[in-house]
């Protein structure tokens, strides 16, 4: 793999504890029930306890017995974070952290983690009314790794936070002492790994992560049938079908029927470490311009739901979907996936940590078996009732996107007139018409057409008219309008409805707009 870098390699459970809650129980009882003894050697009165190299204060003095080191209870169990319930009646201790339980009791050589019994070499005991445990089992059983320092007569307890902490400073530190590159060093390092992905219904942008494997946007995938990977040498290869992929982060890994020959971008987690002002650098295909170059800066860092999403000023455009986003570090950030044609340059790319861990889901092995995405559209919908249809085209269809937002589009009606027509009406939102409607006429129009090219797929005999509609009630008579536009309501009130856009199709395709 291309740049392997250790400062990169933040383990997936570090990573993961960046972003999301634990999952499940950590296993220490098979660690537990082998405890290695400490010297038998060390007088009783010499023993220091140490939990995260801070020395420990306790009120009676830890104890060696049989080669194992006891320790006061209560001020062990507060160093480790855990929470501990003494039941005098039992003379049982209670001890849970995070998703590990802990039961001893007094004179014992069983305990209980996590309802499983474990064998202790000792069991809790009291002496000169303090309650003192063993050491190793405790510490180890909650996650700990416990040393014998013989030189200071000490036990050294290290818990697993402050282990993830320690690493977390040396990766940082490592971090500060990386090198930067240009972009055209990063171009050097990495044009090759930058693929074009045309489908039979459009065009994007991929990622070579493997000898088969292009990481790319879902939406570029989505509802294709076929797909091509296009390498910058211009060599072709087709596309098998999707191994993974992650709807919600808009991620999906590709295969091909043949080796890519070009070389495999590491995926990490380096995009945990970019900060707002960070220099970047964007290869992918916009408007079909295969591997085309920009650099910018880190804008933001924002989230879409539960998606992590790094918003960027490198401009990119249609076709540069499911292209990379690299870091003046030379690390895979992003997948670039949503931009706006603006002034302010606002285009957006996905985290690739969720790329790194769809990648755990990549057998080692191509799959024979592998398919394309299912449709997200019927193949067809001759027989269905207007209603059926109505309720397709709402779930499907029912918002418009724009630079300035979703205009949604309401009330759906599917009718068949007298003359065999089937005739589609709804209502696009008003605010949004009012004042955007002008600057989004084209892209209406091609919203419109994509709608018109899936209807005649689903019913090629059907004569078909489609109207989005304007229509909003005011609390005056507004002028202007031709007659059949304004209706008077009463109690002063007038409702303004006419239709935004035509289109008629069958075998042809005719479609007017509203200056």
């Amino acid at each position: 793999m291309k740049k392997k870098l250790s400062y990169t390699l933040l383990t997936p459970l570090l990573a993961a504890g960046l972003l999301l809650s634990p999952l499940g129980a950590p296993q220490h009882a098979a660690a537990a029930t082998s405890p290695v003894k400490f010297a038998a050697t060390a007088k009783a009165s010499a023993i220091s306890v140490y939990v995260d190299d801070k020395k420990l204060s306790v009120s009676k003095a830890p104890y060696t017995k049989n080669g194992v080191t006891f320790v006061p209870m209560r001020e062990l169990f507060k160093a480790l974070n855990a929470s501990v319930t003494w039941e005098e009646k039992a003379q049982t201790i209670i001890i849970r952290k995070d998703y590990t339980s802990i039961t001893l009791t007094i004179g014992n050589k069983v305990a209980l983690i996590n309802g499983k019994s474990v064998k202790l070499d000792a069991a809790p005991e009291i002496k000169n009314n303090t309650t003192f445990v063993p050491a190793r089992f405790v510490a180890e059983s909650l996650g700990g790794t416990v040393k014998w320092d013989n030189a200071k007569q000490a036990v050294r307890i290290t818990t697993e936070e402050y282990e993830y902490e320690k690493e977390f400073e040396q990766l940082q530190e490592e971090l500060k002492n990386r090198p930067k590159y240009t972009p055209q060093q990063i171009v050097d390092m990495y044009d090759d790994s930058v693929v074009t992905i045309t489908t039979n219904l459009g065009l994007g942008s991929g990622v070579v992560i493997g000898d088969r494997y292009v990481l790319t946007n879902y939406h570029v995938m989505q509802d294709a049938s076929s797909a091509t990977v296009i390498t910058v040498n211009n060599k072709q290869i087709k596309v098998s079908g999707v191994v993974t992929y992650s709807q919600n982060n808009d991620l999906a890994i590709i295969q091909t029927d043949q080796s890519i020959g070009s070389t495999p971008v590491e995926v990490g987690y380096s995009s945990l470490n970019v900060k707002k002002g960070d220099k970047v650098v964007a290869i992918g295909s916009p408007l079909g311009l295969q591997n085309t170059v920009s650099d910018g800066l880190v804008s933001n860092i924002i989230y879409e739901g539960s998606t992590r999403y790094i918003q960027t000023s490198a401009p990119i455009d249609h076709g540069s979907s499911g292209g990379a986003l690299f870091d003046e570090y030379g690390e895979l950030i992003g997948i670039t996936s949503a931009g706006y044609t603006s002034q302010a340059d606002l285009n957006f790319a996905v985290s690739t940590v969720y790329a790194a861990m769809l990648m755990e889901d990549l057998p080692k092995v191509p799959s024979a078996k592998v398919k394309f995405l299912d449709p997200t559209l019927p193949d067809t919908l001759v027989g269905q009732s207007e209603d059926k249809i109505a309720a397709l085209l709402k779930e499907q269809f029912g918002v418009f996107s724009t630079e300035q937002g979703e205009a949604k589009m309401s009330n759906w009606k599917v009718t068949r007139d007298s003359q065999g027509w089937l005739v589609i009406t709804t209502d696009m939102d008003p605010v949004f018409y009012t004042y955007y409607g002008g600057q989004n006429k084209e892209g209406l129009r091609t919203w419109a057409i994509n709608l018109a090219t899936e209807l005649h797929r689903m019913l090629p005999d059907e004569k078909i008219q489609f109207q989005i509609y304007y229509d909003r009630i005011f609390g005056f008579e507004p002028r202007g309008f031709d007659a059949s536009e304004v209706k008077a309501l009463g109690n002063d009130k007038w409702e303004v409805r006419f239709p935004i856009l035509d289109m008629q199709f069958k075998d042809q395709l005719y479609i007017n707009m509203k200056d």
